[in-house]
């Protein structure tokens, strides 16, 4: 659980104002004596109040006779250069509530131009602006842009290098006598087709020449055969297939 901040004014209530009193001089007492033992310096606390007669001193009355005497032995400007009273404490403190709310105005401005920024994006004219909302715009714009450039040129500084270019593929590289087995195989390959091609007649007279030499006719024996002579030629072919 959070502490409550302490609000810092007077406490009206008498009762509540001497236990806080009586509180906060306990904590007084025991920082003083911190800062001698931690830092080994010369300290002394003397604290007045309307609820005792004497004032209460720490660490002793003689030890405070001690700090005040090395104290006034120091020149005027030395006393003085850190010496606060009651005056120049709340002058410091109105100081620094001033400059607390002046930045808080900043703050707030650059809001409100921010949002009238996003409107002219969404189409929102500049017709209802005043000089100085104008200039506050593009002020904004401005450092907006600063900020772009700068985390670009961040960016290009990051980068990885691009990847170097790949080499091109080499050629597939073939022995000599590897492309003569090719050479010689693609022949075969012709011959294959041919065959497939030839009708079953043919490839029997291929496979048994002698069976057929003396035969006049061949295929079923109904067409005689002739020799294959200039003058033999067109009685021998058909006009269908050989005009």
């Amino acid at each position: 659980m959070t502490r409550k901040k302490v609000k810092l004014a007077f406490i009206t209530n008498d009762s509540a104002r001497k236990a806080t009193f009586k509180k906060r001089k306990k904590g007084l007492m025991k920082k003083v004596s911190e800062l001698s033992t931690l830092c080994g310096i010369d300290t002394c606390a003397i604290i007045y109040s309307p609820y005792e007669s004497q004032p209460e001193v720490w660490p002793d009355t003689r030890g405070v006779h001690r700090v005040l005497a090395q104290f006034k032995r120091m020149p005027e400007m030395e006393q003085s250069k850190k010496m606060v009273n009651q005056e120049s404490f709340i002058r410091q403190r109105i100081a620094k509530a001033s400059e607390q709310l002046k930045k808080q105005h900043k703050e707030n401005r650059e809001k409100e131009i921010t949002q009238v920024m996003y409107q002219c994006l969404t189409g929102k004219g500049l017709q209802n602006l005043m000089m100085a909302d104008l200039n506050d715009l593009g002020w904004l714009i401005d450092q907006n842009l600063k900020e772009i450039y700068k985390r670009i040129d961040e960016l290009k500084k990051t980068a990885p290098p691009p990847p170097p270019p790949r080499p091109p593929p080499e050629a597939p590289q073939v022995t000599t006598g590897n492309l003569h087995l090719l050479q010689e195989q693609k022949p075969a390959v012709g011959l294959t087709m041919d065959a497939m091609q030839r009708p079953q007649w043919f490839t029997d007279w291929m496979n048994n020449p002698s069976d057929h030499q003396q035969m006049n006719s061949f295929g079923h024996g109904d067409e005689m055969m002739l020799s294959f002579t200039d003058n033999n030629h067109n009685t021998m072919w058909s006009n269908a297939f050989f005009p």
